[in-house]
């Protein structure tokens, strides 16, 4: 994703000018249909426009794009043209996606006698500009959006558009935190005025603008005025706000770890079940929220060896993330053992296989060889055994012992 800077701004420029740039930036050649085979009209709107204008494109843009009439009918026959799936989004409102590849393309039918009247029908004025796709493009934009990308702003395009979708009240956050902008004083309003509207929004939509969000460089404060709104109140954590620090991170662990630790602070247990969460991201930030309790309640250093063997047999790659909130030395020594590979506490394993294991001591199948194998790993993690031999010798000894 290229960086914003005012070095690469075309947002001071003349209006036509700015739209040739940003047609340029847009790389249309490189989308998988041509512009001539788009409908008669077709105007491109949203997020590709917003990003394009201030140099933040992805590789593949998703591409939303309004057409005069028939957007299914229109993406069906681009689907049997040039291959790809058809999605219909919005039977009703006749919006349709085509997915080819790594590119989705969005296509709606206006609302409304012309395309104005359409974007005055949007979220936000950022959201709110759209480009022609014609020869000589042109920008239209007529609720001021981009003078709010210039001042760096997230204004309502109109307050009766937020209840038409109510998830647009959480958008307003998580656009912030991920262009950095402020939010304008009479939105916030808005949103705190209706912020009860927002259950009746599918969960799987909230779900992922919060996923959205806790990736976002400009989460924390996002989060923070989540919850001075109450905006997500049925689903959040009562526990009390834990600062991150991330500067012993390396930026693949920062990835991997601030989001999860954001969420598992952001959210209560059942909200993240509530919200439909994957199973796998619920057990992620149940483990982490109960590990983290534990920590509270006894360092994790001063842990019984099985307790502190079955922390990182739990926490495994989410290690990084139990350690945002602590102090940066001790953070640092863990995340250094947790980099060690060779490490058989942090990385524990068993030194023989339940296989093995009835190969050379006759062991049937069941509980005792399970048992066995916990103990195996345990002797491991904590230096006590060094050799595939020491393991053997350690698993005659403990089957011997009396039960």
């Amino acid at each position: 994703m290229h960086p914003t800077s005012e070095e690469d701004s075309i947002l001071e420029g003349e209006v036509g000018l700015m739209a040739r740039q940003l047609m340029t930036r847009l790389q249309p050649h490189r989308w998988p249909i041509p512009l001539d085979r788009l409908p008669a009209g077709t105007v491109l709107v949203g997020g590709a426009v917003r990003d394009g204008l201030l140099n933040r494109l992805p590789e593949h843009p998703d591409l939303d794009m309004v057409v005069p009439a028939d957007a299914l009918g229109q993406v069906r026959k681009l689907s049997q043209e040039f291959g790809g799936a058809c999605v219909v989004l919005d039977r009703d409102r006749d919006m349709a996606r085509l997915v080819l590849g790594r590119w989705t393309i969005d296509l709606a039918r206006q609302e409304g006698h012309d395309l104005t009247t359409d974007l005055l029908r949007r979220d936000y004025r950022i959201n709110a500009i759209a480009l022609t796709l014609t020869t000589e493009p042109k920008l239209l934009d007529p609720s001021g959006g981009i003078a709010d990308l210039r001042d760096q702003r997230i204004t309502a395009v109109n307050e009766l558009n937020l209840l038409d979708d109510p998830l647009r009240l959480l958008r307003a956050l998580r656009l912030a935190a991920e262009l950095s902008m402020t939010i304008d004083e009479a939105t916030i309003e808005m949103i705190a005025r209706h912020r009860h509207h927002l259950p009746k929004v599918a969960p799987e939509r909230i779900q992922a603008e919060l996923l959205k969000l806790v990736q976002a460089n400009n989460a924390d404060q996002a989060i923070h005025l989540l919850h001075s709104l109450q905006l997500i109140a049925p689903w959040s954590s009562d526990q009390p706000q834990r600062t991150f620090n991330a500067e012993a991170l390396t930026k693949q662990e920062e990835q991997l770890a601030l989001p999860l630790a954001r969420l598992t602070q952001l959210l209560s247990d059942q909200g993240v079940s509530d919200l439909r969460f994957s199973r796998k991201q619920i057990q992620r930030c149940l483990r982490l929220r109960r590990w983290w309790m534990r920590d509270q309640q006894q360092s994790a250093d001063a842990l019984e060896e099985r307790d502190r063997l079955k922390l990182h047999q739990e926490l495994d790659d989410d290690l990084p993330a139990f350690t945002l909130a602590w102090p940066m030395e001790r953070q640092k020594e863990w995340l250094s053992r947790w980099r060690d590979q060779d490490d058989k506490l942090f990385h524990p394993s068993t030194p023989l296989n339940g296989r093995t294991l009835q190969a050379e001591l006759g062991l049937p199948p069941g509980p005792r060889l399970g048992e066995l194998i916990d103990h195996l790993c345990l002797e491991r993690a904590f230096g006590r055994i060094h050799s595939q031999n020491d393991a053997i010798q350690c698993a005659r000894a403990w089957l011997h012992k009396p039960l």
